[in-house]
């Protein structure tokens, strides 16, 4: 499996994470390169609430298996609706999705500073559903708001066997594997992965 190193040889990074399924294989990969994740479910995105919980406790349930720890963010949907008011007929990869993701990022970078962890990794650069210069971006701009103590991880983590893996995991753990981003908006528009 593939090896990686987080930005300046960090060992100890905050990782957004989406879901279990998206977590599942960089998870192993973080702990197989030496690197330990404190996990920040950040998703005020989704909805109904009986979703968000439903991924909530797939994610707590591999955690825990993982031996990792799972912080949740404050669910706030209406904040989240307002961070995209404006853009709700957007199509899905439009300016709406990097929107949300500056949103949900910006939040959890400013829990990585809080926490003094110097490096924000986020699991939607795993998804196929998602563009990555987008969530680049989205991560980049969330850590220069937050300061000079937090740099954002950019690495694709569909390469280097990665997305093989995830589907391993995701059928291993018989994981709920849902197939939209969450949002109402999303719902209404399903799109096509990448």
């Amino acid at each position: 499996m593939l090896k990686v190193e987080a930005p300046a040889g960090a060992k100890d990074i905050l990782l957004h994470t989406c879901c279990a399924p998206c977590s599942g294989a960089i998870l192993e990969c973080l702990r197989d390169s030496g690197i330990r994740p404190l996990l920040f479910f950040s998703n005020s995105n989704i909805t109904p609430r009986e979703e968000y919980d439903l991924r909530l406790g797939e994610l707590r349930r591999y955690a825990v298996r993982m031996g990792v720890e799972l912080v949740e963010d404050a669910y706030d949907h209406e904040a989240w609706l307002e961070a995209v008011r404006g853009l709700e007929d957007e199509p899905e990869r439009g300016r709406r999705c990097e929107a949300c993701f500056r949103f949900r990022l910006g939040r959890a970078a400013e829990y990585a500073a809080e926490q003094g962890l110097p490096v924000l990794a986020t699991t939607l650069a795993s998804s196929r559903w998602k563009d990555l210069e987008q969530v680049n971006r989205a991560g980049t701009a969330a850590c220069t708001a937050a300061g000079e103590a937090v740099s954002f991880w950019p690495q694709n983590w569909r390469k280097g066997g990665l997305q093989e893996r995830r589907n391993a995991v995701l059928r291993e753990q018989g994981f709920y594997n849902q197939t939209w981003c969450g949002c109402e908006f999303s719902r209404q528009q399903p799109s096509k992965p990448i």
